[in-house]
């Protein structure tokens, strides 16, 4: 069956797979370009997403906006979501069930914007996407292929805020992704 984005968001909208859904103000589904070369997928909405019904608005977001900049880009020209779409309580880590109710959505998202590129942005995301066996310490920085897609887990933007020594690491993530880019174009 051919997914469009009005199904998408509608199935989205309707999704009551899991407990997250319940005392949120609002699904966060994603935003950006639909048919990004470049697309970043994070862990879940926070207290601002969840209040906006947009991805990555908050702290954390605001850095993800500059770490994008820093590379050309505009967050316009990119595609950023999360594994879950709803925003789980305190902001605590979706649970592997939780995951796996909203990846038939990160699957469609995949599948209409057919990005060359994605950065997975913390240990939930690249865990959710490339196994239980990432360690975001180990593995950020290093490039996982599947099917002709390039993977790049790397630290969550939260996480530079609340460390900023892991910044360097990060930058030098975001380079090869840039280099990754321009490569594959």
């Amino acid at each position: 069956m051919e997914i469009s984005w009005d199904t998408l968001h509608a199935g989205i909208a309707a999704c009551q797979k899991c407990g997250l859904c319940q005392n949120i103000h609002n699904k966060v589904p994603g935003q950006g370009n639909g048919k990004a070369d470049l697309m970043f997928i994070g862990e879940g909405p926070g207290a601002d997403e969840d209040l906006q019904g947009l991805a990555f608005v908050g702290k954390a977001g605001q850095l993800l906006t500059k770490m994008i900049a820093a590379i050309g880009y505009t967050r316009e020209e990119v595609y950023i979501c999360n594994v879950v779409k709803c925003r789980p309580p305190q902001n605590r880590v979706p649970t592997p069930e939780e995951a796996a109710a909203c990846m038939p959505y990160l699957r469609a998202q995949f599948s209409l914007v057919r990005p060359k590129v994605i950065v997975l942005l913390g240990a939930t995301a690249a865990r959710a996407v490339l196994g239980d066996q990432i360690r975001i310490t180990r593995d950020r920085g290093k490039w996982v292929e599947k099917k002709g897609v390039f993977f790049m887990p790397t630290y969550h933007p939260a996480a530079l805020l609340r460390d900023e020594s892991k910044k360097r690491d990060a930058w030098a993530d975001l380079k090869a992704v840039k280099a990754k880019l321009e490569e594959t174009l």
